[in-house]
């Protein structure tokens, strides 16, 4: 990989393991110098996924990039101003990309999948919303803060297709419409300042938790799981390169603003996934129509790779809500 994000200063939140590790590493490839925050600073026994702050150190700088790791809570507030006013001490005020990626919400979507929202209590809003679209919040505004000194940076928020279109449940889909929205917001504020604001769509993430997760659909509902075979799966590392394709492009303010999926990316910059393979986005013919017809993913490479429009996609999942 080229480095092209040398001398770049990027901090991703809840990088211990999952989409927030592929990320760093892939900005680490770039050559970005990469502080990552998480909870769990030493691998231990305890963490029923894994991952650590200290275990994605050295996948960074085995990647080629510099890492420094910085231990935060992300529910409190003080300890993210703390982080930042670090960096800033630490780096002479420099900052070039913050991805909001930290998500503390995946037990309770568990635990409460397949249930109504009667069925929940309201605890499950602030379980799904408080670290994750909260904190993305906080962490912007401090970036921000850096960023228009300098007039350049760039802000990722990790969303999901659940912004558009109903995933497991009602609180992790109106916070996904609401990262959406606050990405868009952001860029409203901070393009005069150069500062740009995108929303990140990654596909089916191979993390620890969805793998996981689609063991236990598939023994539940056999090959009828949506993730029962893999198909169209993409790496963490897959999300980390195309942020760091993205952050290199001189020209990223012309995005700003706008959902950047992150299949789409890769096939605009020409990036390809760590085993080679380049997954096709989630609105391409070549997902839509083995997905509906399971017979054609042995043949999904004679399907043309073709994007439904936006504007589609903004119907069908509008029509699909009632």
């Amino acid at each position: 990989m080229s480095k092209n994000l040398q001398g770049k200063i990027a901090l991703v939140t809840g990088a211990t393991r999952g989409i927030g590790k592929g990320i760093a590493v892939g900005l680490g490839e770039a050559g970005a110098t990469v502080y990552i925050t998480g909870r769990t600073f030493e691998p231990n026994n305890y963490e029923h996924f894994g991952g650590s702050l200290r275990e994605t150190e050295t996948a960074v700088i085995e990647a080629g990039g510099v890492c420094i790791p910085v231990q935060v809570d992300h529910s409190d507030d003080e300890q993210i101003r703390q982080l930042f006013a670090r960096i800033e001490s630490e780096q002479n005020g420099q900052l070039d990309i913050l991805v909001n990626n930290v998500y503390g919400g995946v037990q309770a979507l568990r635990t409460a999948f397949g249930k109504p929202l009667w069925e929940s209590e309201p605890s499950f809003w602030d379980a799904a919303n408080n670290v994750g679209l909260r904190s993305h919040y906080v962490a912007s505004i401090y970036a921000a803060r850096m960023m228009i000194k300098r007039q350049k940076g760039v802000i990722f928020t990790i969303s999901s297709w659940g912004g558009m279109s109903y995933i497991f449940s009602v609180p992790y889909g109106v916070g996904k419409s609401a990262c959406d929205r606050l990405a868009a917001d952001m860029a409203k504020e901070l393009k005069q300042y150069n500062v740009t604001s995108l929303a990140i769509y990654p596909g089916i993430v191979g993390t620890e938790q969805i793998t996981t997760f689609a063991k236990e659909q598939s023994l539940e509902n056999g090959n009828s799981s949506l993730f029962a075979d893999g198909y169209n799966w993409e790496t963490p590392l897959f999300t980390g390169r195309a942020i760091a394709s993205l952050a290199a492009d001189a020209n990223i303010i012309k995005y700003t603003g706008k959902i950047q999926v992150v299949a789409e990316v890769a096939k605009r910059y020409g990036i390809v996934d760590q085993n080679g393979n380049r997954p096709v986005s989630l609105r391409s013919l070549r997902f839509i129509l083995p997905m509906a017809i399971p017979f054609f993913r042995n043949y999904a490479w004679l399907i043309p790779d073709l994007t439904i429009p936006w504007f589609v996609i903004f119907f069908l999942m509008i029509s699909s809500r009632f």
